[in-house]
């Protein structure tokens, strides 16, 4: 059985996304919690009037009547996500999340849903304007050459502010591969997004689909992807479903659920819907 199942929920912020509890499901079915930010477009995000969207909402009404389960959405800040899925607040965690070998240490993930990667969005009227764009390096398999690029982007960084949302590999990479260059933590996408506008900050450091969105937002006029792309190494394993380590079962049905959805071509539709482009990992 799983943990805490067929308790009542009680949402933060009031939010429950009756859409994920189909009429047709039975009482005996299973009922789960999930968490999820809520502040993380386009994966997640939370509308005027407090509805839930975004690809992993929608990802979740494909998956959990897969699952044959009822589920139930918590939203929960990004910094208390894993904290409180150990506490048994909840039962799993879909909010972005990248599988990494330190989260693994305390918590289990399903496999991953979608692929990882993180760039650079700057603004044009910075140095960092002028950083080549267009390469990816993979931190684990290519150290060298990703070493070397950041290197040389850091003469570009020189007295620059990064921006990032805290507890994030964003973070990680820029304390590694660039240590010498003032990185903010934010707590939100949409703070990071408007100092950016504002000029408070040279640039961001997060997901590319996550600065599309940015970019959207700012505008092309005053805002552009510029330097490398990096993948691998923190970055894990792409965005999985955060699970506790002792909950095989959830796990192994979540497995089934995004391999199926991969293979009908699901999820590849919600990709193109919400980012305009298929991170759909392979099967």
């Amino acid at each position: 059985m799983f943990n805490n199942y067929g308790k009542k929920a009680v949402l933060a912020f009031g939010v429950l996304v009756g859409a994920l509890t189909a009429t047709a499901h039975s009482q005996s079915e299973k009922a789960i919690k999930i968490a999820t930010e809520g502040a993380y477009a386009p994966w997640n995000f939370t509308e005027a009037g407090g509805k839930l969207a975004g690809f992993e909402i929608d990802l979740l009404e494909n998956l959990c009547p897969r699952m044959k389960v009822k589920c139930e959405l918590i939203v929960q800040d990004w910094d208390g996500l894993i904290p409180a899925l150990n506490a048994g607040k909840f039962d799993a965690i879909v909010s972005g999340m990248l599988t990494t070998k330190e989260r693994e240490k305390v918590i289990s993930f399903s496999r991953n849903y979608a692929t990882g990667s993180a760039a650079f969005l700057v603004r044009k009227d910075s140095p960092l304007a002028e950083m080549a764009f267009g390469k990816k390096y993979d931190l684990e398999k290519e150290p060298e050459q990703a070493r070397a690029a950041a290197d040389e982007m850091r003469k570009a960084m020189k007295n620059s502010v990064i921006g990032g949302q805290g507890a994030t590999t964003a973070a990680q990479i820029m304390k590694d591969m660039f240590p010498d260059i003032e990185y903010k933590e934010y707590k939100s996408t949409e703070q990071h997004d408007l100092d950016l506008a504002a000029g408070r900050i040279d640039a961001i450091m997060a997901s590319p689909v996550t600065l599309d969105q940015a970019l959207a937002h700012i505008g092309a006029d005053q805002v552009m992807f510029a330097g490398a792309e990096f993948t691998g190494g923190p970055l894990g394993g792409g965005q999985s479903v955060g699970l506790r380590k002792e909950d095989t079962e959830l796990k192994a049905l979540f497995d089934e659920a995004i391999n199926a959805a991969i293979a009908d071509g699901s999820l590849s539709k919600l990709a193109i819907k919400w980012f305009k482009r298929d991170i759909t990992p392979s099967q």
